[in-house]
């Protein structure tokens, strides 16, 4: 899925501040597959119910091992990857820059635990975190933190913390935890969130300190509801049988739904779930940040100053030091030395309405001035994404075994060269071939079809030459007339879409220059656009014309047959007159394909173009209608191309969702009963109609639509997007000798 971005989030608290950045990705990379790995349960729980919509996959992290690493890379091939907060995880940033990708690290943070054990193997980081593209930290004290166990000083970026963004769930509070508000009607809520057991000999347990203050409170403040909320999943039972013990009314979230009558106030709302803390913050008067009395180091405080509440810390405050220190110098929270003073802190902020709001105006103020940090890591990200040049290698177990058989490709190439070479011939008509080193996938048939036609608009009389790849006929040449009407098992489908286009004549012959003669004989053509030539050495060409396909630059690995998708070596590139970045998005940066071209080519001038949705043709009646008009039916899709992914990202471009989508393999003849099998399972799914590419419509058995029926098949009509279209035509006319003739202008 090339272009793609991985976020790797490690803890629940990583992935609920990964939505803002989701978002902003989803923005800055409309087109591009967003992927968000998790290692703990309870983070893949929040993942996917808060990033579901956002993100085109969630999973569980690989294991830090080689192997694993690498086959998550294959499979979703991102071109950046994202490590959200605390870990350095040392395999991932390996396998990942060695696979070409952008790798960044936001949300930065070196606690002071972990401090000393990354500083005594830095002589074991330092070469690990230099690999990384940018780390983003929260701080400058994790900026120097990071730079003392070995990054470097330009590679680490004070970012800020994501979590400064907070944004409230649009979802709000859940109806169950309303309706029991609305039923016991509090007077006051304490929200005692994140607690946490002890981390040290002699520390405090939160839940024991929070049921003790609670206990205390709930004699003078008979209409107190406490919110309780411990951090961790395997907690929530522990606490339950803390309050019950402590003879304290309390009824769990999990209950509400189906309880028919809740405890009398004073009471406890127990909160055993995952991710409803947050709209929570919105009904409190008071709340404690629990990790703040045992040596935990602290919980975010910012999301309950968003909301304007007076926030209670413990002395532990160690992982966020800078925005403790803040809020404390400005009075914006009430800190406390031991759990013995939480009953009289919250009973202090109970009591003094005004002192609840001067706190939580402060709290709210000091927390919106922080915001930016997810602004600031897209615009790293962006700029790191443009740069990357993925490399997705094979299984090592396959890997000699096609290196092998690429250096019997290579060797071949060689000889062929050599041998064709020293026959070729030059046609008394100008040639222009559009090639690629790659195999398949690169856009050469629109764009072929699109230089002919803006040739023929400049008074030119231009003609194809193509092979006719998979046609079905012996003839050694077949010479057709503009438009003329054949079978596409005569021409080949590629072959089929530019005869039907009626621009020019068409040659078809495996022996393109003596082809090429009979066309000159017999429809004396101005220009010859010779389809897929680059390394057709029998025929001498005027100008070469090499794409590369945006989508997966250099067949995606830079190696060879079988080993890659390359055709020659990319030493050849060196014999191209022209670039053309095919399949690329305006205004992304290819800054990393153009300089992977010039290591090989200093002088070819470099294009970039697109591919642009015309319409959708219905097969059967040839009626056109928008490209967009099918965005919100439920529609099913199928190709086969060389590059699938080309065809689903045009769907993605026209904010087309398919209940399922088809591949078949490039070049495919769709026979009767496969299209019948195609036509059940998209009526078993609902599906209302069918969309499929020009291409894959040459190839569909006769009375497909029939057989489809009624299901609507609608096929893609295509044009093709030159940035700079003018300067390429001028280049191109300069190399064509012969200038148009009079009678044809």
């Amino acid at each position: 899925m090339p272009g793609a971005i991985w976020i790797h989030a490690v803890s629940v608290g990583e992935v609920l501040s990964a939505p803002g950045l989701l978002r902003g990705l989803r923005q800055a990379f409309p087109s591009a597959p967003l992927f968000v790995s998790t290692t703990t349960l309870a983070g893949r729980a929040i993942a996917d119910q808060k990033l579901a919509s956002l993100a085109s996959g969630v999973f569980y992290a690989p294991i830090d091992y080689c192997f694993a690493v690498r086959r998550v890379l294959r499979t979703i091939r991102p071109a950046a990857v994202v490590i959200l907060e605390t870990e350095i995880w040392p395999n991932l940033i390996r396998e990942s820059k060695r696979a070409g990708c952008a790798l960044v690290i936001v949300n930065g943070r070196i606690s002071d635990r972990a401090l000393p054990r990354y500083h005594r193997l830095r002589w074991f980081f330092r070469p690990v975190l230099n690999l990384v593209d940018r780390i983003l930290v929260q701080t400058d004290i994790s900026r120097v933190r990071f730079v003392d166990i070995g990054a470097s000083k330009g590679r680490v970026v004070l970012g800020g913390n994501l979590k400064y963004d907070f944004e409230p769930s649009s979802a709000g509070v859940a109806p169950e935890i309303l309706k029991f508000l609305e039923s016991v009607q509090p007077g006051a809520v304490w929200i005692a969130a994140s607690t946490m057991a002890p981390a040290e000999p002699g520390d405090p347990d939160e839940d024991d300190a929070v049921i003790a203050a609670f206990r205390e409170l709930a004699q003078r403040y008979p209409r107190l509801l406490l919110i309780h909320v411990p951090r961790k999943p395997e907690r929530f039972d522990v606490a339950a049988g803390k309050l019950e013990e402590a003879g304290i009314s309390f009824i769990r979230r999990s209950a509400l739904a189906g309880a028919e009558r809740f405890p009398e106030l004073p009471c406890v709302l127990l909160l055993d779930s995952i991710g409803e803390l947050s709209a929570l913050f919105a009904c409190a008067d008071v709340v404690f940040m629990g990790g703040t009395l045992p040596h935990r180091g602290g919980h975010n405080i910012l999301e309950p100053a968003f909301f304007g509440r007076p926030v209670i810390i413990g002395p532990h405050m160690e992982n966020f030091p800078e925005i403790a220190s803040e809020f404390i110098e400005q009075g914006a929270c009430v800190s406390i030395e031991r759990p013995e003073r939480l009953a009289a802190a919250v009973e202090g902020l109970l009591t003094d309405a005004d002192l609840r709001t001067v706190l939580g105006e402060r709290a709210r103020k000091l927390a919106e001035a922080r915001r930016g940090a997810t602004a600031r890591a897209i615009h790293e990200i962006h700029d790191v994404w443009a740069e990357a040049l993925p490399v997705y290698r094979p299984a090592f177990p396959l890997y000699q075994f096609f290196w092998g058989l690429s250096a019997l490709w290579w060797l071949g190439g060689i000889v062929k060269r050599w041998i064709n070479r020293a026959g070729s011939q030059r046609l008394s008509t100008p040639v222009v071939s559009v090639g690629s080193i790659s195999i398949g996938g690169s856009g050469k048939t629109p764009f072929v079809l699109w230089l002919a036609e803006r040739l023929k608009e400049s008074g030119y009389s231009p003609a194809f030459l193509t092979r006719g790849y998979r046609r079905r006929v012996p003839e050694k040449h077949t010479i057709l007339a503009p438009g003329a009407t054949v079978s596409p098992l005569r021409t080949g489908d590629e072959a089929q879409i530019l005869l039907r286009s009626g621009v020019g004549p068409m040659g078809i012959g495996a022996d393109r220059a003596a082809t090429g003669r009979l066309v000159e004989e017999r429809f004396h053509p101005d220009v010859f656009v010779l389809d897929d030539g680059f390394q057709h050495w029998r025929l001498d060409r005027d100008l070469d014309i090499v794409l590369i396909d945006g989508l997966a630059p250099y067949g995606s690995n830079g190696r060879l047959v079988p080993l890659g998708r390359l055709r020659e070596p990319m030493s050849a590139l060196s014999r191209a007159a022209v670039f053309v970045v095919t399949r690329t998005e305006p205004g992304r940066n290819y800054q990393a394909v153009v300089a992977r071209l010039r290591h090989y080519n200093r002088t070819a001038p470099v294009f970039f173009s697109r591919v642009v949705a015309q319409d959708w043709v219905d097969a059967q009646t040839g009626e056109r209608i928008a490209p967009r008009s099918l965005a919100h039916s439920r529609v099913g899709a199928f190709c086969g191309l060389a590059n699938p992914a080309s065809f689903w990202h045009a769907l993605g471009d026209l904010d087309i969702r398919t209940a399922r989508c088809w591949t078949f393999a490039d070049h495919k003849q769709y026979r009767p009963l496969e299209v019948r099998r195609l036509a059940k399972q998209a009526r078993s799914l609902g599906i209302e109609a069918l969309l499929t590419t020009q291409k894959d419509m040459m190839n569909l058995s006769e009375g497909a639509t029939a057989l489809l029926s009624p299901l609507k098949l609608y096929w893609l009509r295509i044009d093709v997007e030159v940035d700079g279209a003018n300067e390429f035509l001028s280049l191109v006319k300069s190399r064509i000798r012969r200038e148009p003739r009079e009678a044809d202008v």
